[in-house]
């Protein structure tokens, strides 16, 4: 979509990043690190002062202090992170269970594995967890469930009762959890992020991946994170060693120093893109397409049936990149799509990008 999205100048709304850049005060702190000479590779497990600062930003967010040393793994982007955690405890024949509208590089990642995808639907109305069909879907043969929250595509924040009965479900099993938290800090009023990290039933049997691509406007430099219990980082850090090794230096050097000189940061990022959700959803009021706003994430899905109830939705993307603004058809993110007609708005912009974009949007 980005691709069309650029051969139509079109505004693109479409993949999520964001069209403004991180602060200066890290891209000086990378350039310091480049002129001293930090350009040779960092240890495999991630720069010293980088899983330090994590560890911090863990234990003032959640009240929790993992083991800087054991049980912080950092990588290149929060996708290697996933795919090192499967890649560590999936085997031929594993079944793993994903929830649809589900990120796309669970699948890929499982199959490569050698296991099976059991995927199961959100509940269509508020996209919460479908308990009962998980209870009814583990089995001998499930090895890992996937949780992800606050969740792409939709938006919706997991609550303290679906984490209940998550936390019910796999008790006496010995089935393992990777919990995509890469929104981790992009929750709004009305909602807030429960990390996995602060249950203790839940943290011994799981992976926890972030992103700092996400938190610090920088997507394009590939930093991600895992939290796990020592055992199974170890596990994973056997598959990091021969996926990347390690990820660029200077930059993980400089981002532990902005993470604990200037916490502030992630601290206020929820008000930050709660403004630019709020902007966006009001000036989309004028328009034709129908919405609940998001609770989490810097993505916003719209129903468009009351302007086309004829084209599906990767028709209809394809038809709105020509007319001037570019989105993501929802039906890409499941098996067996349900007849929805929604698509995903991108409102990590500019506030003048998105009042361009709504401008065209509600002529539409």
């Amino acid at each position: 979509m980005s691709q069309l999205a650029a051969e139509h100048g079109a505004l693109n709304l479409s993949q999520g990043f964001p069209d403004f850049d991180c602060p200066d005060e890290l891209r000086e702190r990378v350039n310091f690190y480049l002129q001293q000479g930090i350009n040779q590779y960092a240890p495999m497990t991630g720069a010293p002062s980088l899983r330090q600062a994590i560890a911090d930003k863990t234990s003032r967010c959640y009240g929790v202090m993992p083991c800087a040393e054991s049980e912080i793994t950092v990588t290149s982007g929060a996708t290697e992170a996933i795919f090192a955690a499967i890649s560590a405890v999936v085997r031929p024949g594993d079944e793993v269970i994903v929830f649809d509208p589900a990120y796309d590089s669970y699948e890929p990642a499982i199959e490569l594995n050698g296991g099976k995808t059991v995927h199961l639907q959100l509940n269509s109305v508020d996209f919460s967890l479908p308990l009962d069909a998980l209870g009814r879907s583990i089995n001998a043969r499930t090895r890992m469930v996937i949780i992800n929250s606050p969740h792409n595509p939709t938006g919706a924040v997991l609550s303290t009762a679906e984490l209940d009965g998550l936390e019910t479900l796999l008790s006496g099993t010995d089935i393992f959890l990777l919990s995509d938290e890469v929104y981790e800090h992009i929750y709004f009023t009305g909602s807030k992020h429960h990390s996995v990290l602060t249950r203790p039933a839940l943290a011994a049997r799981s992976f926890v991946v972030s992103s700092f691509g996400k938190t610090l406007h920088t997507t394009g430099w590939k930093l991600g994170y895992c939290v796990a219990p020592a055992e199974l980082s170890k596990e994973l850090r056997k598959v990091h060693q021969y996926l990347t090794f390690s990820s660029v230096h200077p930059m993980q050097c400089a981002v532990a120093d902005y993470l604990q000189s200037r916490p502030e940061h992630y601290l206020q990022l929820p008000a930050f893109y709660e403004a630019k959700r709020n902007l966006f959803s009001s000036l989309m009021q004028k328009s034709r397409f129908t919405f609940s706003t998001a609770g989490g994430t810097y993505f916003q899905l719209m129903d468009y049936s009351a302007i086309d109830d004829q084209r599906d939705d990767v028709a209809f993307a394809d038809w709105l990149t020509e007319q001037g603004v570019a989105a993501i058809p929802i039906s890409v993110f499941y098996e067996h799509p349900p007849a929805q007609k929604l698509i995903r708005f991108c409102f990590a912009k500019e506030d003048n990008t998105l009042k361009k974009a709504a401008d065209i949007l509600c002529k539409i």
